[in-house]
């Protein structure tokens, strides 16, 4: 009886063994997935930031005036927002 029980409890943890094994890999596979997920990521904003500086600077080579324009404009709206921004304290 007792060798019954013992038998049982061997089987038990052998199984208990296995699904951890199983678990563990899975974990793996996942931690492994989504690294890979992260390094494409990055990889793909850095060609798209690449990308978006070439069109910018080919966009200021053929249109140089209204780039300066756009540019002054721009900073001109963002100095006249701040200044009211700090005069209405």
């Amino acid at each position: 009886m007792a060798e019954a029980v013992l038998d049982r409890a061997d089987a038990q943890v052998a199984e208990s063994i296995r699904r951890l094994s199983h678990a563990s890999t899975a974990m793996a596979e996942a931690i492994d997935d989504g690294v890979n997920v992260v390094r494409l990521a990055v990889k793909r904003s850095g060609d798209l930031a690449e990308e978006i500086m070439d069109d910018t600077s080919q966009r200021v080579k053929r249109h140089p005036v209204e780039t300066l324009v756009g540019v002054l404009t721009v900073g001109f709206v963002a100095g006249a927002l701040v200044g009211w921004l700090f005069s209405r304290k």
